[in-house]
């Protein structure tokens, strides 16, 4: 194997930003490329094969673009860049980033950071009723409170809708402390946060007196019709079939909607079916409705969340199939049953 060698430049005031602190974001590229950077003042040498030394190449230039445009580079990126280069993606990660759906009250962009969350960003730019699906930490909530927001301040909405069933993740409503609504707003408190983030409290308070903002539990949605408003249904997996078909039919003219939620993360009692599944099924071939799928890929909290999803994608997939075989060999096993106790009775 030739040895090559690849030169850059990375100016002197990118260079913290797009190496990590002690070098962690070269290390990681050294390791997972395995080539040897070496850097001397503004000037970076990469060594190796060519072709491992081009994407290497290529990983800190998206780093160093990302850089020059504000961004505070985090492993999440590095990550991304380098599983974008893997599947030969080059230049995704920058164009990914030139979308800006509005910045936070403290004048942080947000901004889709994943292809499946730039997918899921422009399907709710385009579609009327939006299923985003996915793990937990892929930014369904969020983002979709942030085009929410944005089309609320542009005025291509009256109001916003938030709400979510209110259902019990292995404790009851009863023994929560004060009246109905200190015992619902804890299940709405993920809502209100991404709201206080984006809007700020005191617009958000403002907005929420004169009803412009509503956070309610879905069961007060049902008998209303839902007009010139953009409604996000959070946790979703924990609808009922009749709740989810109740709550689709409540959305009016010049509405939005989105429904988040993730199967893998039910409530519900084991035996009961989940109004997300079902409606699934039923819509996918409306024209109208878009269905966007998230995966471990997308996940944009800690690394080691993205680690913890995947770990248990692995785990379900080998207990499904573990599940699937003890079914198989059941069903064999009664067969022959069957068989020998025919024979025995044609003996006799």
């Amino acid at each position: 194997m030739s040895l090559t060698e690849v030169s850059l430049n990375i100016p002197t005031d990118h260079m913290a930003n797009v190496f990590g602190q002690f070098d962690v974001y070269i290390k990681k590229i050294e390791r997972t490329l395995n080539v040897t950077v070496v850097v001397r003042g503004e000037d970076m040498k990469i060594l190796g094969d060519e072709r491992r030394c081009r994407r290497a190449q290529d990983v800190f230039m998206q780093l160093l673009e990302l850089s020059k445009r504000g961004n505070v580079i985090t492993e999440q990126n590095v990550n991304y860049a380098l599983a974008l280069m893997a599947e030969e993606k080059e230049s995704a990660i920058v164009e990914i980033d030139r979308d800006c759906i509005c910045h936070t009250i403290n004048g942080k962009p947000v901004k889709p950071k994943t292809l499946g969350q730039k997918a899921y960003v422009d399907a709710i730019r385009e579609k009327m009723i939006v299923f985003g699906m996915g793990p937990a930490g892929t930014g369904k909530t969020y983002l979709a409170m942030a085009m929410a927001i944005t089309a609320f301040k542009n005025e291509e909405v009256g109001r916003i809708i938030l709400t979510r069933p209110a259902i019990e993740a292995g404790e009851k409503l009863g023994f929560l402390p004060g009246d109905l609504q200190s015992k619902v707003d804890p299940y709405l408190r993920p809502l209100y946060d991404a709201l206080y983030q984006i809007m700020g409290a005191e617009s958000f308070q403002k907005n929420m007196e004169k009803g412009l903002i509503e956070v309610a539990p879905l069961a007060y949605m049902r008998g209303r019709t839902l007009d010139n408003a953009f409604i996000i249904l959070d946790e979703a997996q924990n609808t009922t079939p009749a709740q989810m078909k109740m709550f689709l039919t409540r959305i009016g003219f010049g509405s939005k909607a989105v429904i988040t939620g993730d199967a893998t993360q039910k409530d519900l009692a084991p035996d009961a079916a989940s109004g997300l599944d079902i409606a699934l099924k039923v819509l996918r071939n409306v024209e109208e409705i878009g269905i966007c799928e998230l995966t471990s890929q997308d996940v944009v909290r800690h690394p080691v969340v993205q680690k913890i999803v995947k770990a248990y994608e692995d785990y379900e997939k080998r207990a499904g199939k573990t599940s699937g075989t003890r079914k198989n060999t059941s069903r064999t096993g009664a067969g022959r049953t069957g068989a020998r106790s025919r024979r025995e009775n044609t003996n006799g």
